[in-house]
């Protein structure tokens, strides 16, 4: 009961209430239909509400932006070593690609130097270098299965290596120019001057002896095959003379020189046949 001016009134029944909250919602919403009176309300209402709506919902973005930036980064290290894993195998096959391009190279070479002096060539890998003193020596993987015999000139792209002086089925033993018993005949592809070239048991030097000092031989003359004996194909690099001492004492000029050939470095060799070979009875075919 309410008292109004001492007068008693009893509350709006329950379905009065309804009606009458009926009617005003009816009359507002036509007011805002036609008019759009209650957008100024409405806007302010919203305005007022945002900073409430944001503090409700900081927790849930700051929760959600903690599992991303802990999800984000875990992802990220994993990504990233699986990145390093993958560049270092790709660094390490790119290594392999790089030799194998240079071996290809090398065997190119090899193969265009032989097509000069040859009518056959097969290229052979180094499995052994002999390590005694002296000795200049190596093994390569071709033997009797392969046609090689004893003899047999051996070159790489750059000059004259040696010959073949022991051969078994699968592997044979080259002895190089510069060891200490191997001798090859030369000329001086400048002059014409025939000479000889003995190994002297270093990696990287040969000598010419027997030549007086008024010999047409001069510091940087390329000394090359003379073919003679058959055994090497003429007119290919074999050493190139770097000094030469002439002694008023001596007989002879002391000449020393560099082998053409890069007996030091590559993997492979060529052996080649120049038309007429030793057959394995002795005699001779082509």
């Amino acid at each position: 009961m309410i008292n109004v001016f001492g007068r008693s009134i009893g509350a709006p029944s329950h379905l009065t209430r309804l009606v009458l909250l009926s009617a005003l919602s009816v009359a507002l919403m036509m007011l805002d239909h036609r008019g759009h009176h209650l957008e100024k309300i409405r806007a302010g209402l919203n305005t007022l509400a945002y900073p409430i709506q944001l503090i409700a919902a900081t927790p849930a973005y700051v929760v959600g932006g903690l599992a991303d930036f802990f999800t984000t980064r875990g992802t990220l290290r994993v990504d990233n070593e699986k990145l390093l894993a993958e560049r270092q195998a790709l660094l390490a096959r790119l290594q392999q690609f790089e030799a194998l391009e240079q071996e290809n190279q090398r065997l190119r070479q090899l193969l265009v130097s032989a097509a000069q002096v040859a009518d056959k060539a097969i290229a052979a890998e180094l499995v052994e270098v002999s390590a005694e003193p002296f000795t200049r020596k190596v093994v390569v993987a071709k033997g009797a299965r392969n046609g090689v015999y004893v003899g047999q000139s051996v070159i790489d792209a750059h000059g004259i290596m040696g010959q073949v002086t022991q051969v078994a089925s699968d592997v044979s033993r080259v002895t190089l120019i510069t060891d200490a018993g191997h001798a090859i005949p030369v000329l001086n592809n400048r002059s014409g001057l025939r000479a000889l070239v003995f190994g002297t048991g270093n990696p990287d030097t040969v000598k010419v002896p027997y030549l007086t000092a008024n010999a047409d031989i001069q510091e940087g003359d390329l000394l090359v095959s003379s073919g003679m004996g058959g055994t090497f194909p003429p007119g290919y690099p074999v050493a190139r003379v770097t000094k030469i001492v002439n002694d008023p004492n001596e007989a002879f000029l002391s000449i020393t020189a560099k082998p053409a050939a890069q007996l030091n470095h590559g993997k492979q060799v060529l052996l080649i046949w120049r038309g007429i070979v030793p057959t394995k009875s002795g005699g001779k075919s082509k």
